[in-house]
C-alpha cells in the first residue's frame, strides 16, 4: 500500500447537495425551503420551543420537583465492596484510596448488597439496618 494510494471506501464519501442550481437538480428556485414565510429566507431563525407568540409548553406547564445540589456527597457501598478490601478497619479514607466512593465524597452509607463473610470493623460510615446486622453477623464490629 502506498500513501498516493489511499481512497476511502465505495460510497463513504457521499456528495454534497447544492440546492439553488437550476429546475434540473430538483431543488431550484426555491431551494427545499417552500413558499413564503420566516423559514425560508435566510437568518428567518425564532428561538427553540417558540410558538409564535402563544405562551410556550414550557412555560404552561407547571414547575414540579427539586434536585439537590448535594445529592452525589454520599457515596454508597456494598457489603461486596467491604468483602474485597483488604484492610481490616474500614473508614472514608480507606475507601476513597481503594477507590471505592469518589473523592469528591463527603460520607459513605454502607447498604446490604452482597455477602460479607469476614470480620471487618466499620468506621465513621452510615449503615441500613440490614448492613448492621450483616457485619455483626459475619463477626465484625461497628465503631460510632
Amino acid at each position: 500500500m502506498d500513501l498516493n494510494t489511499i481512497k476511502p471506501a465505495a460510497g463513504s464519501n457521499k456528495v454534497r447537495r447544492r440546492v439553488g442550481r437550476g429546475i434540473g437538480s430538483g431543488l431550484g428556485k426555491t431551494g427545499g425551503r417552500g413558499m413564503n414565510g420566516q423559514k425560508s429566507r435566510s437568518g428567518g431563525f425564532h428561538k427553540v420551543g417558540f410558538e409564535g407568540g402563544q405562551m410556550p409548553l414550557q412555560r404552561r406547564l407547571p414547575k414540579r420537583g427539586f434536585v439537590s445540589l448535594t445529592r452525589d456527597d454520599v457515596a454508597e457501598v456494598r457489603l461486596s465492596d467491604l468483602q474485597r478490601l483488604p484492610i481490616e478497619v474500614i473508614d472514608l479514607l480507606a475507601l476513597k484510596q481503594a477507590g471505592v466512593v469518589p473523592m469528591l465524597a463527603r460520607g459513605a452509607k454502607v447498604i446490604k448488597s452482597g455477602k460479607l463473610e469476614k470480620a471487618v470493623k466499620v468506621q465513621g460510615l452510615g449503615l441500613t439496618k440490614g448492613a448492621r446486622a450483616a457485619i455483626e453477623a459475619a463477626g465484625g464490629a461497628v465503631i460510632e
